[in-house]
């Protein structure tokens, strides 16, 4: 009696085995691709009375962070939990923030 049945489970079980195999690669290619990291931005705004302005940017690597410039002041500062940080009453200048071997120069500067 077992041997009968040998056929029957085999002509049910090969079916759906072929289809989970044929499925596999259509489920993978469902799966949500992983969120790219934001691209940080830097920006120079607001010139103030002084003629200095604000300094601020987004999209960073919380932690620390080295601001470079060819003609002003610079030096490390920390970028925040949101991955952002503010500067106000800075040179106005050229700017580059710096994280590792990440360089993102700030906008906005008019010389």
């Amino acid at each position: 009696m077992n041997r009968r049945n040998r056929p029957t489970r085999l002509s049910v079980l090969a079916p759906l085995a072929a289809a989970a195999i044929l499925a596999a690669p259509a489920a993978l290619a469902w799966a949500p691709a992983a969120a790219a990291a934001p691209a940080a931005t830097c920006s120079i705004s607001g010139v103030l009375d002084n003629g200095k302005v604000r300094l601020s940017g987004g999209g960073f690597t919380p932690g620390p962070a080295f601001l470079t410039s060819p003609t002003a002041a610079g030096g490390q500062f920390t970028i925040g939990a949101d991955g952002g940080f503010q500067m106000v009453n800075v040179e106005n200048a050229q700017y580059t923030v710096s994280q590792g071997n990440e360089h993102t120069q700030c906008s906005g500067f008019s010389g």
